[in-house]
């Protein structure tokens, strides 16, 4: 993916299901960015504290140190007027506000980085990630490898009968799964509205 370099700012989407990488695309971004001696700032949602409170994490174990935050919109108050990168981990995790914070950021002429999950454990739109991608410059749509048959997998498969609408996990209670195993829950079953939250990495 080419980056074009101009004094304006843009924003950066890295989506796909859970385990196609998208945390460790995000962290290597980040570090090319700090290896150019760019002024970064990362952020998480403080939802998931699966596997540190602050740092965004992999699933590989690769880190970054951050800050986490609840609400989205605190993130404008808590970035620095020099910060030329800010990053975004957990996108889906936000309000639909994450657009407009992306948006302003990027007016100002900021590169937004945010990473997430672009649909739920039914396959459904998940949070704002849909319309941020919809103002994005870039969008990099990652895929994961079928714990089934080793295709490519765009979906993530929730593997327990739970329906609390938020649900922090990993391998243990999802999957990444290709178009034909994918096995989206019953509507009646889900629940209305119910959303699994699932980490994202």
């Amino acid at each position: 993916m080419h980056i074009f370099n101009g004094k304006g700012g843009w924003i950066e989407v890295i989506c796909g299901p859970m385990f196609s990488g998208k945390s460790e695309e995000l962290i290597k971004r980040i570090r090319r960015a700090q290896i150019a001696r760019r002024r970064v700032q990362i952020f998480k949602h403080g939802i998931d504290a699966r596997y540190d409170a602050t740092d965004i994490v992999s699933h590989s174990q690769q880190k970054l140190p951050g800050l986490a935050v609840t609400v989205v919109t605190d993130i404008l108050e808590m970035v620095d007027d020099r910060t030329e990168l800010v990053a975004i981990d957990e996108g889906q995790f936000f309000t639909q506000d994450l657009v407009e914070v992306a948006n302003k950021l990027a007016n100002l002429g900021k590169r937004v980085i945010v990473a997430g999950l672009d649909m739920d454990y039914r396959g459904k739109p998940f949070g704002p990630m849909p319309a941020l991608m919809c103002s994005a410059e870039y969008v990099t749509k990652q895929l994961a490898i079928c714990m089934t048959c080793g295709d490519p997998a765009n979906f993530t498969q929730r593997l327990t009968a739970s329906k609390d609408q938020i649900v922090v996990g990993a391998s243990e209670i999802y999957e990444a799964r290709c178009r034909q195993h994918f096995e989206p829950p019953h509507e009646e079953t889900a629940g209305p509205g119910a959303q699994a939250v699932a980490r994202d990495g």
